[in-house]
């Protein structure tokens, strides 16, 4: 798929879109009903960029998702539900409007360090964590990526635990794999919004070994066994 030079941006406080992942979102207010009969009207695509921490004004995020408009329903009152699937990380450059909704120009932010020689072995250390992490209890859905999710939109993917893992196992692309753990079991938005701006695969995978191993132990720490 080619991609929009400019696309509209949609600012979130706490909601992050990675590439493959499946985000659902209630549209309610009316600069962001008409984006998305506009959207739905051409490309089908728009930006998720989270707020900036500690701004008062609308600022987002130099590094947002862009995202496929898979599934809308609109309701009586004209609000909508949706399901938008991450197609790229973007970086966000100038503004090309603000009203009725801000439009940006945008640009692909393409992974690095794909054939570094650690790359197997933070994976492999990635999953071991991840199996530790879920075995202290997921107390959120799993929202899984690509095919991987047929719920309907208002009944968020469930799996159980022993499928979800045996699917992490099965990717390949320690790149998907990555942005997959981030987006389902990272606790807070700013890990992963330091995770979507990440360039580099090594490094991500670093952020994401760390933020996992203090989140594994912290719970254990508050759940003792």
């Amino acid at each position: 798929m080619e991609l929009p030079l400019e696309a509209p941006v949609m600012t979130l406080s706490n909601a992050i879109l990675f590439p493959q992942s499946m985000l659902p979102l209630f549209i309610f207010e009316p600069r962001y009903r008409r984006m998305l009969a506009d959207s739905l009207a051409s490309h089908r695509t728009f930006v998720v960029a989270m707020q900036k921490p500690g701004r008062k004004r609308e600022t987002p995020s130099v590094v947002g998702g862009l995202g496929l408009i898979r599934a809308a329903v609109t309701n009586a009152d004209g609000s909508s539900h949706l399901i938008l699937q991450g197609l790229e990380r973007v970086n966000l450059h100038e503004t090309v409007k603000y009203k009725p909704y801000r439009l940006q120009r945008i640009e692909p932010v393409y992974t690095t360090g794909q054939e570094n020689e650690n790359i197997a072995s933070l994976t492999t250390k990635l999953l071991d964590l991840v199996t530790k992490r879920m075995k202290q209890g997921i107390d959120f859905p799993v929202q899984m990526m690509g095919g991987f999710a047929h719920e309907p939109m208002d009944s968020p993917a469930m799996m159980p635990m022993k499928q979800v893992l045996e699917y992490l196992r099965s990717v390949q692309d320690p790149s998907q794999l990555v942005d997959l753990i981030s987006g389902t079991l990272l606790p807070t938005p700013t890990e992963r919004q330091l995770i979507l701006e990440t360039q580099n695969l090594e490094e991500r995978l670093n952020l994401l070994v760390r933020f996992l191993s203090s989140d594994v132990k912290f719970r254990s720490k508050k759940n003792p066994s």
